[in-house]
């Protein structure tokens, strides 16, 4: 049988049956199930690759690369990286990667894979590794990604950009029209909340804002890969906003993992969003966010392309093992507001 005959059955072009035959990772799912489906119907048998004609298959050889949580044990809650990664490999036809989820207890660790993996290069997340940890990767290509870096670290990095997300968040109350506004989180030793925080204090101050910091108790040693707020802390940041002189209407909540916990509280004392207050949330996740018993605006740090980043920059560094400097990557956030919002602010 012909391949025009099977892109005719199947309802696709040729030129995607002659895809499907010799390059199949760059067909859709689904027109790749329905022309192998046809394939198969018809017990078409293509010509063998050594005497095919088009395109061959030009992969590279797979990139073996680690992503180390540091500072966590083995948890399924971890597996976002690997979820993200599967997202946007699918979109890319000239890089493969084979990954291994690497985890250490403390920053003074090296996890038990890293050794045995012969990988090619390692994605460092979560709580900086020691001076003499790092050591012991000898010439291992890697980049930290995310926030949790000290600022002498002198390795390459991807991360968000938290200077913007502040300053985007004072912008954007302040375009609402809030006259005293505040920064309110748990953890403000993580140092994403710490950057967020003080860049938009800073910013806010610019515009001319009443501008305070309602922030709850530092944890020391803490990873930050898992959050575990405790619902206490809460009922103690909103004590906060109510006893302010003048009340802040205008909250910047620069991280979501206690977002549900806050509003919470904040309802049972009668403040009501929208008339009493109005919220940015400086991370969006999906899963939290659409929980909430409302939904205010938020900024997306987005995730995909940070994992698309930190990937192709470790496969950068990876071929250029040599390249001198130090080289720093951010993503600048997404404003996400509800429809009320998007037409207020135009």
């Amino acid at each position: 049988m012909l391949i025009s005959e099977i892109a005719r059955k199947a309802k696709v072009s040729p030129a995607t049956v002659s895809r499907v035959i010799n390059q199949p990772h760059l067909v859709a799912p689904d027109r790749l199930a329905r022309v192998q489906a046809v394939m198969a119907a018809v017990n078409y048998q293509p010509t063998p690759l050594h005497r095919r004609r088009g395109p061959k298959s030009r992969l590279a050889s797979p990139k073996r690369i680690g992503v180390w949580f540091v500072g966590a044990r083995r948890n399924p809650n971890l597996n976002w990286f690997q979820d993200q990664l599967l997202q946007v490999q699918a979109a890319n036809d000239r890089q493969r990667i084979e990954l291994s989820i690497l985890f250490s207890d403390s920053p003074e660790e090296l996890p038990r894979g890293l050794s045995t993996a012969q990988l090619d290069g390692v994605i460092i997340q979560g709580m900086e590794p020691s001076v003499h940890t790092m050591q012991k990767l000898a010439g291992l290509p890697h980049v930290w990604f995310m926030t949790r870096r000290s600022a002498d670290y002198m390795g390459d990095y991807v991360e968000p950009d938290n200077e913007q997300n502040g300053r985007i968040a004072a912008e954007y109350l302040h375009g609402r029209g809030h006259k005293v506004v505040a920064a309110i989180s748990t953890d403000p030793g993580y140092s994403a909340i710490a950057w967020r925080v003080q860049a938009f204090l800073r910013h806010a101050a610019d515009l001319g804002l009443n501008a305070i910091s309602i922030l709850g108790k530092t944890r020391p040693g803490t990873s930050y890969l898992q959050f575990a707020p405790l619902h206490e802390e809460s009922d103690l940041l909103v004590q906060r906003v109510l006893q302010s002189d003048p009340r802040p209407t205008g909250l910047y909540v620069p991280s979501d993992h206690f977002c549900g916990s806050l509003f919470r509280v904040m309802r049972q004392v009668g403040l009501k969003p929208e008339s009493d207050y109005e919220a940015i949330i400086g991370n969006y996740n999906p899963v939290i966010y659409h929980n909430l018993d409302h939904l205010p605006a938020a900024l997306d740090i987005n995730l995909p392309t940070l994992v698309r980043k930190v990937v192709d920059h470790l496969v950068w560094r990876i071929d250029n093992p040599q390249a001198p400097g130090r080289i720093g990557i951010t993503v600048a956030p997404s404003l996400i507001a509800t429809p009320a919002q998007a037409s207020a602010v135009s």
